[in-house]
């Protein structure tokens, strides 16, 4: 048996739970050995702190991309989270588009937005590169308010499932080969993810805890990287990621001084145990 090796871009909030700090310790327990480029790197992440520092590391991406080419280095998966800059997207693309294997697979999380607004870093410009990234995916990971961002739909926080399915067509039409739509919710109480391959859908459903956390998404997309890497399909990994994500939530919900993120290391185990269960 061949180990997977799976290449992870995005910033490094160096406090935080989120980004680089997640994905690296999350998919390398999923026993895939994990290379990183960090896009950037912040003293915190953005949401609830001020005055947090940050680095552009833009510049550094192509050097990074033309030393391993010289040296050779494939990746089997490259997964793409927070980018920080427009500008950076062709080199990521680029190097999708040269440091994959033969049977590689491309991962967008176009992570930017939440609750119906863009991260503050980021404007329409931004949103228009991610399109473009999101079609030189295999498989994109967003979110309600992301997947509106990209179609130019409407955000609703109450919807029906023609609305979903329109979401769904308009994000086809992007180009990405399998969509995994995170936080469809059709009751209250609940929520789920739709996975979409090959024009078939699937719909994983659990229950919603009402308090929110930072962080969760990366988490989930980190989490789907390590079951899928670990020859899960699409569904089976989206649904093994969702459950961590919720027993993340768990453990952290009661203690009111760990508000910047979940403890995601508490339930490492029984991500693994789920892993090798099913």
């Amino acid at each position: 048996m061949t180990d997977k090796r799976v290449l992870t871009i995005q910033d490094i909030s160096c406090f935080g739970q989120c980004s680089l700090t997640v994905a690296l310790p999350i998919i390398s327990a999923c026993g895939i050995e994990t290379a990183v480029i960090p896009s950037a790197v912040l003293s915190t992440h953005t949401s609830g702190f001020t005055g947090f520092t940050c680095h552009d590391l833009a510049e550094d991406i192509p050097k990074i991309h033309a030393h391993w080419k010289e040296v050779g280095v494939k990746f089997n998966a490259i997964y793409t989270g927070y980018l920080g800059s427009a500008e950076m997207i062709a080199d990521v693309t680029a190097i999708m588009q040269t440091l994959g294997t033969e049977d590689g697979i491309n991962i967008v999380d176009p992570a930017m937005a939440d609750d119906g607004v863009l991260y503050p870093a980021f404007d329409m410009a931004y949103v228009e590169e991610m399109k473009k990234l999101c079609a030189a995916a295999d498989i994109i990971l967003p979110n309600i308010t992301e997947a509106c961002m990209l179609t130019g739909m409407e955000f609703k926080t109450v919807y029906d499932e023609a609305y979903i399915q329109e979401l769904i067509a308009k994000l086809s039409e992007l180009g990405a080969k399998t969509i995994i739509l995170t936080g469809v919710s059709y009751q209250a109480g609940r929520t789920g993810v739709l996975v979409v391959e090959d024009g078939k859908q699937s719909y994983y459903e659990h229950h919603r805890i009402e308090k929110g956390c930072h962080g969760t998404g990366d988490v989930y997309a980190s989490a789907f990287v390590g079951a899928l890497l670990q020859g899960k399909d699409a569904f089976t990994a989206a649904k093994i990621a969702a459950d961590y994500t919720v027993r993340c939530i768990e453990v952290t919900k009661d203690d009111a001084e760990h508000w910047y993120g979940v403890k995601f290391e508490k339930a490492i185990p029984e991500l693994i145990s789920a892993i090798y269960a099913e």
